[in-house]
């Protein structure tokens, strides 16, 4: 398993990292069995997975307390990330919330602690009806002094941030503070990071995880037109906004751009004797800027299946041909990486 060099932190990241938001069960994922979780974190470490990504939300904490169940006796062979809400971002209410999610992962340090969003008036409402917070949210300076005392209390190793744009981050480095690691969404169909977000984090030796590198299953082979989604889930600016009563970004979405890729992107699955997940995990990590992508996976054979996109190699003219095929779907939606806002009222800026 390649492992990365996660930012300006010392630690070495398995280039495929572990998305634990369906661990615990819940509504969104549905029900998901601890058995399942213990063998697919065991199976992931014994071959070289450490990297594991959860956060205070999913599921309402179960995600937290179904991995530190799974790692009991190997703790020391794991990478946990795990975010705080911004809407807990108070400097009491972030100390209680870093140690909950340690009582809950049954560790005594959490390696990299990220601010799950932005501190903004449209991220926090996702969060809390709390009008206090939504619309008298903490300084920067706050959230991110509280996080460098946990680190000096050895609470946490590293301070992280996820879904941070430009603007954003640099008012945090401006406070002096270290962040090693900036998570995002980044795969095929959303390539906004690109642009401006990934060069100035490689700049600034930001190491990114990447995440939703299979589009929540448009990129799994197992879709082959975007009428096959469940409404649920086509909320994202890929989707015109009147295919779910969840959406929230009132566009017009890029379904004919989406369609026209995933033929395209079939045939070549077919010609390369490929799974379509695996090559689409594949072009993630040929991106050398990105030192980890996570995934989910619900059992062994979606583990293993994974897997196989960590070590299977794409050749030049491949990315190339991928890139001009997804092209059109960047263009559409645009270099902001908030894919479910509309883009004039973003929480990434």
């Amino acid at each position: 398993m390649e492992k990365r060099r996660l930012g300006k932190s010392n630690l070495d990241i398995s280039v495929i990292g572990m998305g634990c938001w369906q661990y615990g069960g819940g509504n969104y994922w549905g029900e998901q069995s601890q058995k399942d979780v213990n063998e697919v974190v065991h199976l992931a470490l014994d071959q070289g997975v450490n990297y594991f990504d959860t956060a205070e939300m999913y599921n309402d904490g179960k995600s937290e307390s179904s991995l530190g169940m799974a790692l009991k006796g190997r703790r020391d062979q794991a990478i946990i990330g795990t975010k705080v809400s911004p809407s807990n971002a108070y400097s009491k209410d972030l100390i209680n919330s870093c140690n909950d999610s340690l009582s809950r992962l049954q560790t005594d340090y959490i390696d990299i602690y990220m601010l799950h969003w932005p501190i903004n008036e449209v991220s926090i409402r996702h969060f809390t009806e709390n009008h206090k917070k939504i619309y008298n949210p903490p300084h920067i300076e706050e959230v991110f002094n509280t996080l460098d005392k946990l680190k000096k209390d050895g609470k946490i190793r590293y301070i992280g941030v996820s879904n941070h744009g430009i603007s954003q981050l640099s008012d945090i480095t401006n406070l002096g503070i270290d962040i090693v690691s900036n998570e995002l969404p980044y795969n095929l169909f959303s390539r906004a990071i690109e642009e401006e977000i990934l060069p100035f984090c490689l700049t600034n030796n930001i190491g990114v995880i990447g995440y939703m590198p299979l589009q929540q299953g448009l990129l799994t082979g197992k879709i082959n037109s975007i009428n096959q989604v469940n409404p649920t889930r086509a909320t994202s600016r890929h989707f015109h906004h009147s295919r779910s009563n969840n959406s929230r970004h009132s566009e017009n979405g890029a379904e004919n751009e989406v369609n026209e890729a995933l033929n395209k992107m079939k045939a070549i699955s077919e010609d390369l004797g490929v799974e379509m997940a695996v090559l689409s995990l594949a072009w993630v990590i040929s991106n050398k800027g990105i030192t980890t992508s996570i995934v989910g996976a619900r059992n062994k054979e979606q583990l293993i299946l994974n897997l196989r996109g960590a070590t299977y190699k794409l050749a030049p003219d491949i990315i190339n041909e991928l890139n001009n095929i997804t092209l059109p779907i960047l263009k559409k939606l645009g270099c902001n990486p908030d894919y479910y806002e509309n883009r004039n009222r973003s929480r990434v800026f």
